[in-house]
């Protein structure tokens, strides 16, 4: 439903505002976090389609007005799941997906203990995007020990412009 109001400016949740189709802002970022955190899903790793409607949310927002919260949200949370996947331990999502909650605090995982294919799977998410998230792709040179690389040079490793 947020992906479709974001597209369209219409449906439930925008109304009561007024939302431009294309847009993103700090209403639709917190019916986002709201989703992610809801007391039925708080102990459980955000899954695999929870972050690519995030990535199609991230797709369809041309104009922000979020103040950048969105894009700390989609990055937490593809860390969240990619971390989860690999058997690695994570925060609730409360904690994981806070904006008081400094991504670095929670996501330090190992290179060694990154499941290849959901980096495959993100790295596809992210190529030739027009839209790029620093957040995650700084987080993602970590993990795969891209992180000496310029961040300038990331973009020719995902295949995205900055």
């Amino acid at each position: 439903m947020v992906r479709d109001g974001v597209i369209t400016g219409e449906g439930p949740t925008t109304r009561g505002r007024v939302h431009f189709s294309r847009a993103l802002d700090a209403d639709d970022t917190a019916w986002c976090e709201r989703i992610l955190t809801a007391s039925a899903v708080e102990h459980q790793p955000v899954s695999r389609a929870e972050a690519t409607v995030l990535f199609e949310i991230n797709d369809a927002a041309a104009e922000r007005s979020d103040d950048g919260r969105f894009d700390d949200l989609l990055a937490k949370a593809v860390v969240h799941h990619a971390a989860s996947v690999s058997g690695l331990p994570v925060p609730s999502r409360t904690v994981a997906l806070s904006p008081d909650t400094a991504i670095e605090s929670w996501a330090t995982i190992p290179a060694k203990g990154v499941d290849s294919e959901v980096l495959k799977w993100i790295a596809s998410q992210m190529r030739g995007k027009r839209r790029s998230n620093r957040t995650l792709m700084r987080l993602v040179a970590t993990i795969v020990g891209a992180a000496a690389l310029p961040l300038t040079t990331l973009p020719n490793v995902f295949d995205i412009g900055m």
